[in-house]
């Protein structure tokens, strides 16, 4: 206990070092409010420890109005996309909101496209951070370890359902449904590429941007939906982050392929629509401020990232 209380107290000190974003009032003032997606294993909070590190408090301060999901912590991208849609209409429901800019955070930028496909009157945009829009080696190799219907698979779902259950015990959410092979079915690079003919917005055929606004038109009405990316390139970042040998161990994944990575996805499969960038010198988790911020010091700081989005957002009116 005393090792994870100095570690943390170190964490803590280390990210007071990282340069933060200069207030602005109404710099990140959007039409819309945004709605944080978080990932696989994600959750609002969990033991006073926010999935978006000090993202929502940052973009709050210089004017946006700030709401994170909470979504099955593993579960298909479809299901977390039911999900999110009944968190929009209660939020439409409470604050008089029309629409909704959704930013996603690998597994939730899936579930935010699913969420945009079938209600596009309530997504004003679609913003992709470290997504799985392609498929995750990681996946697709637990998979090929662990067939449907095996031994293996049904080990593999035990532990993961278990740890997901605690999770969302632990952060007030027990009702919603859990399904770890779902979740990973749908993270493959085969379930993913389903996924994708079934909802191909912003999507690119290759390695490059896809479609910046998409078109949907439902009861006779036309949504026009605008799509955007960002994403890294670097495993480890930060020599104080205990994940950081995590990560360095999911890469293991991309050995001998040649592929840019963030430890879990590649970098073209994090593009989509618009991209901002997709070489940030950022791991998966870094996508999100990190452990306690711990993250690349001689990179962009994360909330600078997000910040810039949302006023980039409100240039272009929503």
């Amino acid at each position: 206990m005393k090792k994870l209380l100095s570690l943390t107290a170190i964490a803590l000190a280390s990210s007071l070092l990282v340069a933060a974003p200069s207030a602005q009032a109404g710099y990140t003032t959007t039409k819309y409010p945004i709605l944080l997606v978080h990932g696989l294993l994600g959750f609002k909070n969990f033991m006073g420890a926010d999935y978006f590190y000090q993202i929502p408090s940052t973009l709050k301060n210089d004017g946006a109005k700030v709401h994170v999901a909470t979504v099955s912590a593993v579960g298909s991208s479809e299901l977390r996309g039911e999900q999110l849609l009944q968190e929009m209409l209660s939020l439409k429901a409470i604050y008089g909101y029309s629409k909704f800019n959704l930013i996603g955070h690998s597994q939730g930028s899936p579930t935010s496209r699913y969420a945009a496909a079938v209600r596009p009157d309530l997504v004003a945009s679609v913003t992709s951070v470290n997504g799985v829009n392609k498929g995750a080696r990681g996946a697709d190799i637990v998979r090929k370890v662990a067939p449907a219907g095996t031994v293996t698979s049904a080990v593999f779902a035990t532990v993961t359902n278990g740890f997901a259950a605690f999770l969302t015990f632990a952060y007030g959410s027990p009702n919603l449904d859990q399904n770890s092979l779902n979740a990973l079915d749908s993270l493959t690079t085969n379930g993913l590429t389903a996924f994708n003919k079934k909802y191909p917005a912003g999507v690119p055929s290759a390695c490059g941007e896809g479609a910046y606004s998409y078109n949907y038109s439902k009861n006779g009405t036309t949504y026009p939906v605008k799509y955007y990316s960002w994403g890294g390139t670097r495993v480890l970042t930060n020599v104080l982050d205990p994940l950081d040998a995590g990560i360095g161990l999911l890469s293991a994944a991309f050995l001998f392929s040649g592929e840019q990575n963030d430890g879990l996805v590649g970098e073209c499969s994090q593009r989509l629509g618009k991209v901002i960038r997709s070489n940030y010198g950022a791991n998966h988790l870094d996508a999100v401020n990190g452990f306690f911020g711990l993250i690349n010091l001689f990179e962009t700081n994360p909330k600078s990232i997000y910040r810039t989005h949302a006023n980039r957002l409100q240039a272009a009116g929503l």
